[in-house]
């Protein structure tokens, strides 16, 4: 499996030791930076060595009496009967929230022994609480981890082909391939993003096969629910969690209280919310009132909609069935265009495109479903779950904003126009080379 994340650890392991800091992998459970970290250890380095702290109870007090790095070094070699070589070795400490005084320690890897390859992993480093910590500010290096995208899915299955054809935005080659594109597409997003999910269709092309890997993915979600956050909050944790499906399918798709339990208001699930998104199971896009610079100047964040961690995920949440992959184009219009939508967010996110909002002016009469900023453009991007071109609302924004760049996708054709682009949905992976012509 290729994940586009290794190039960025290849980036950072040749960095120079006064330059390079410890790094973190972030992303919620089961999005593979264990395979990710341990894969390019194997790879990149003479040996890894690794200790995944939620199992290694004896060694998990290694950063309390000091950070002493010799003595840390050899407690590790003692404690793996590995040697540990700077420059040969990758240190690699998984599940590192589970280790007292674990993250602070990456500070003192960079300050006294910058010469050795550190890479730390948690997926519930946000939402477990650190007492008598600190976390090591400005001293490490961050990268995200999400589910595969459409091109590392298409990648998975034997597709190199497919991928090198979008990058070459030759449109008329690719139009030739149109339909072949669109029913990749179909399947993506059935199976979607998650590593187990994508590794057993690969492997099995069997539809049902996948449904149980998202069926269990979703209950170890479910029970890290009762594990780790406060107890108070558990049963509303549930509740929120299971109402993302259902606000998605609404025509407006905007998050509503109510819908979670009649009498809900926002201070009921506001924790709730930030301990879903400091997992990483959930995604949350707030409303923007203007289309201008800086747009968190016109932010609105009691006004938001939650997406999904993964849109196969959403489907099985859905009980969407296998049947509904013959469908032809209507599949794409399920749940009043709600998995197109969660789609096209994975993608934004899985290209670091930040901020992401959606756009609905005071007045509440038009809505764009993403607004990103491009260098020092505004752009609204309008997504279209068939072949409608109709786009009422995108147009508002234009002429209220002169926007001078505007994208347009859905299941149409490339076309560029003087200021909207339509741009395929199985294209929606290259906007940034689109958007830089």
């Amino acid at each position: 499996m290729k994940r586009y994340a290794y190039r960025q650890l290849k980036s950072w392991r040749e960095k120079p030791d006064n330059m390079r800091k410890p790094l973190i992998i972030e992303g919620a459970r089961q999005t593979g930076k264990t395979w990710l970290a341990t894969e390019f250890g194997k790879h990149e380095f003479k040996n890894i060595v690794t200790i995944n702290f939620e199992d290694a109870e004896p060694i998990r007090s290694i950063f309390e009496l000091d950070f002493d790095i010799n003595r840390i070094i050899l407690a590790i070699q003692a404690y793996t009967q590995q040697t540990i070589v700077p420059g040969n070795t990758l240190i690699f400490f998984d599940e590192i929230q589970y280790a007292r005084r674990g993250l602070l320690s990456l500070k003192y890897f960079k300050e006294k022994a910058p010469q050795y390859h550190v890479i730390a992993a948690g997926s519930l480093l946000g939402v477990i609480d650190h007492k008598n910590d600190s976390f090591p500010v400005g001293k490490v290096e961050f990268l995200r981890i999400y589910p595969l995208c459409f091109e590392e899915f298409l990648l998975a299955i034997g597709h190199q082909g497919m991928v090198d054809l979008l990058h070459s935005r030759d449109w008329a080659a690719i139009q030739a391939f149109e339909q072949q594109m669109t029913n990749y597409l179909r399947l993506y997003y059935y199976v979607g993003g998650m590593p187990e999910a994508v590794k057993t269709f690969a492997e099995s092309l069997d539809y049902k096969a996948v449904r149980t890997v998202h069926e269990q993915l979703l209950k170890s979600y479910h029970n890290d629910f009762s594990k780790h956050p406060p107890q108070e909050i558990v049963k509303r944790m549930q509740l929120l969690w299971q109402s993302v499906p259902q606000q998605l399918s609404k025509e407006n798709k905007r998050f509503v209280y109510s819908a979670v339990r009649g009498s809900a208001r926002a201070k009921d699930f506001e924790t709730s919310i930030q301990w879903l998104q400091d997992a990483g199971l959930i995604y949350k896009i707030t409303r923007v009132v203007a289309g201008e610079i800086p747009l968190a100047g016109f932010e609105e964040p009691e006004n938001f909609k939650l997406y999904m961690l993964d849109i196969g995920l959403l489907g099985a949440m859905n009980n969407m069935s296998e049947t509904t992959l013959i469908e032809g184009n209507q599949f794409f219009a399920q749940y009043k265009g709600a998995l197109t939508e969660q789609f096209v967010l994975q993608e934004l996110q899985c290209a670091e495109i930040k901020p992401i909002h959606y756009w609905a002016p005071e007045t509440g009469i038009a809505e764009v479903d993403f607004v990103i900023q491009h260098e020092n453009d505004i752009i609204p991007i309008e997504v279209k779950a068939e072949r409608n071109l109709r786009a009422k609302s995108l147009a508002a924004f234009i002429n209220r904003y002169h926007t001078p760049q505007a994208i347009r996708t859905s299941l149409s054709s490339y076309q560029h126009g003087d200021t909207v682009t339509d741009l395929p949905l199985y294209a929606i992976s290259i906007l940034k080379e689109v958007l830089h012509g």
